[in-house]
């Protein structure tokens, strides 16, 4: 492996090698960006056999999680009724809570069927304002190229991924390489997230853990702080005047039921 799958310069530091679905996968780092990746993956019609893998078993939770980080986010951006779609949705779970809460969210993904949000099937005819890609970057074998496709959705990126520490540490010591599934193929330094934000003219705002956001305007990173700490704290306090869409998608999917 000659050239970083974020940068694109040279690649010269060999990390280690681990045992990932019983093959010897060698990890590099990248001196430039500071993205930390597999060799090039030859495994992942292996590793995709099942799009969600047996051993996540905090889909739900996370779910759940990240409704008040949605909310949050388009407070600060000064539109609850913001057009949201979350790529890489799934089962369409994240989706489904979120337009019970008011939020007008839409599902895409590629590779997983859509079981809950029937639909609500995003289709590129209106810009939305903020795309949400939750527990994907870490599976992109270019995060350049998906970069670019979910900017070509809406100008704001919601996401969340788990920093990998520097040094990075061994494979039997963070949980994160997911050896056991072979689906994550690339982690971040907030260095990284940085340069993706440079390369596209964003500004990104972090809680230097797993949570981020590439915007087109500049924001407060305390008032995301603190937004996301009164959505978490007081769940209903920033949903008053919202109007939940569960009994007006119900009637819509219900008159329209030979297109759905």
């Amino acid at each position: 492996m000659n050239k970083c799958r974020c940068c694109s310069k040279n690649l010269t530091r060999e990390l280690f090698s681990a045992n990932l679905l019983k093959k010897d996968v060698k990890y590099f780092s990248c001196n430039n960006c500071g993205y930390v990746q597999t060799e090039e993956p030859s495994w992942l019609e292996e590793a995709y056999a099942s799009t969600i893998n047996k051993s996540d078993t905090g889909i739900m939770s996370r779910n759940l999680s990240n409704i008040p980080l949605v909310l949050a986010t388009l407070i600060l951006l000064k539109n609850r009724n913001s057009l949201v779609v979350d790529c890489a949705g799934g089962h369409g779970f994240l989706v489904r809570l979120l337009r019970d809460i008011g939020v007008d969210a839409f599902w895409s993904d590629l590779y997983s069927e859509n079981l809950v949000a029937k639909g609500f099937e995003y289709v590129n005819t209106n810009k939305a304002n903020l795309v949400t890609t939750f527990e994907s970057f870490e599976h992109f074998v270019r995060p350049y190229d998906e970069m670019t496709k979910l900017l070509n959705i809406a100008p704001n990126i919601l996401l969340t991924t788990n920093i990998i520490p520097d040094p990075a540490p061994l494979p039997s010591n963070w949980w994160y390489y997911g050896l056991e599934h072979g689906q994550h193929i690339g982690f971040y330094r907030l260095r990284t997230l940085q340069y993706l934000a440079d390369k596209f003219d964003l500004y990104l705002i972090s809680d230097g853990a797993s949570r981020h956001f590439f915007s087109k305007q500049k924001y407060s990173y305390y008032a995301w702080r603190i937004l996301i700490y009164i959505t978490n704290r007081f769940p209903n306090l920033l949903r008053i005047g919202m109007q939940s869409k569960t009994w007006k998608d119900h009637l819509l999917i219900s008159s329209n039921k030979n297109n759905f």
